[in-house]
């Protein structure tokens, strides 16, 4: 049982339409073309709504998550829409299901960032959800000509205070302030706007937001930050946190320290959620699902594999190196995902190819619905998150499969609800409404 009041777990999927497997694209029941097939896309909104799902997540980076061409050309990772085009269309042909977008607060300016995230939330009826990043692929730099890439403490000081600008733009106009009143021909109160006046390190900006208050009051902010520094902003910026960890142990201890963070400064620990990265490969049975598993990673190219482990150990020499040779000892870091390839090179000195398999179905559970239900209750039950992030490894098969079969489980479970409790990603989280920060 949990110990926290939070009763049913939250679901929502992540959109990588090529699949979170790295090969995921090439399986013959996968839509080779789903990246850009925007039918598609939305047949899976549609899907996901029908399994009640919390939330379509789309990630983002401002250049190719792999640098090298010859690599990028083997993945379907070089392309996919620009993620606040896309969620205001999939807002047209959806309903109740939240759009959680990602921009970084390196490469954009808050005024932009406000105004585009109110537009989303007017448009959808308070359905969205800012995915805060700080950027994490240094070539992002080369896009906007800004060699080098900031250093992780100047990404997070700018963070602080572009976060800062977007809350107090949201909040140019008060809930009252618009009239629309044709007798007295007044469109608003100007009592009830606020200009920001910010003056920062950063940032010079005065406002006010050219649109009024999101329905939401602030669309969801959602962030992921797994280093000392990363925990501190998400605890007190974040409403709903990603994380990666695979050893429910190492959960427990993120989830209790991101909890008590909450709490030290301010908030209710019930109003940060914590969602891990799942990626369920379901078959009607395990064999089924271990054979699929095995013809996935068989359709893996070995100049992606290279890339996989070179990407994130970029200071390990593997001259002379064989996939099959073990893994080279580690330094200690501070980087969150060079940090899981050390847990895993600490785990009977694994090859190289036990570690690139591992990385290709990152957080990928195979199993039968039952479990996949199974594991979802335990990590549940156990307050380790409370909620998850579907990645699923192809699509659309895995994803119908699991509306269809895992939900009901859960719901036979009583850990799932069957219908959506309100209109806006907020009512639907269980999240409250922000006050105007004027007041």
């Amino acid at each position: 049982m949990r110990s926290g009041g939070i009763t049913t777990m939250s679901l929502a999927c992540f959109l990588e339409a090529g699949g979170q497997h790295m090969a995921g694209w090439r399986h013959p029941l996968a839509n080779a073309r789903a990246s850009l097939d925007f039918p598609f896309l939305a047949e899976m909104a549609q899907l996901c709504e029908r399994g009640v799902m919390d939330a379509m997540f789309l990630a983002d980076s401002l250049a190719p998550w792999v640098g090298v061409p010859e690599v990028m050309s083997r993945t379907a990772r070089g392309e996919h829409f620009e993620p606040t085009t896309m969620m205001a269309a999939l807002s047209s042909v959806t309903e109740r299901i939240g759009l959680v977008a990602t921009a970084t607060t390196t490469y954009n300016h808050p005024y932009h960032v406000a105004r585009k995230f109110a537009s989303l939330d007017h448009i959808s009826r308070g359905r969205i959800g800012w995915n805060l990043v700080t950027s994490l692929v240094p070539a992002e730099s080369r896009s906007f000509g800004t060699d080098p890439f900031p250093s992780r403490d100047h990404r997070y000081d700018r963070a602080e205070e572009f976060i800062d600008v977007v809350k107090s733009l949201w909040d140019s106009y008060s809930d009252e302030a618009m009239l629309r009143d044709r007798a007295t021909g007044r469109y608003y109160d100007p009592g009830e706007l606020h200009l920001t006046e910010h003056s920062g390190k950063h940032f010079d900006v005065r406002g006010p937001l050219n649109i009024s208050r999101p329905p939401q009051g602030h669309p969801v902010i959602f962030q992921a930050g797994n280093s000392p520094r990363g925990r501190d902003f998400a605890s007190r910026h974040g409403e709903v946190l990603f994380t990666a960890q695979s050893d429910l142990g190492e959960a427990q201890e993120y989830y209790r320290d991101i909890k008590e963070r909450a709490v030290a400064s301010g908030r209710d620990a019930d109003h940060v959620r914590i969602w891990r990265g799942f990626a369920p490969l379901v078959a009607p049975t395990q064999a089924e699902a271990d054979a699929m598993m095995e013809e996935l990673n068989g359709l893996l190219h070995e100049d992606v594999m290279w890339d996989l482990v070179r990407g994130p150990l970029a200071e390990v020499d593997f001259s002379g190196c064989s996939l099959d040779d073990p893994l080279p000892e580690l330094a200690d870091t501070e980087d969150s995902r060079q940090d899981l390839l050390h847990g895993m090179g600490g785990l009977n000195r694994p090859t190289i190819r036990d570690i690139v398999l591992q990385v290709a179905g990152s957080g990928m559970v195979v199993g039968s619905p039952a479990r996949i239900a199974d594991e979802l209750q335990e990590w549940f039950e156990g307050d380790a998150v409370d909620g998850f992030l579907l990645a699923f490894p192809f699509l659309p098969s895995n994803l119908r499969l699991f509306v269809d079969e895992v939900v009901p489980e859960m719901q036979r479970r009583g850990l799932y609800r069957s219908e959506y409790p309100g209109r806006t990603l907020r009512d639907n989280l269980g999240l409250p409404r922000p006050k105007e920060v004027w007041r």
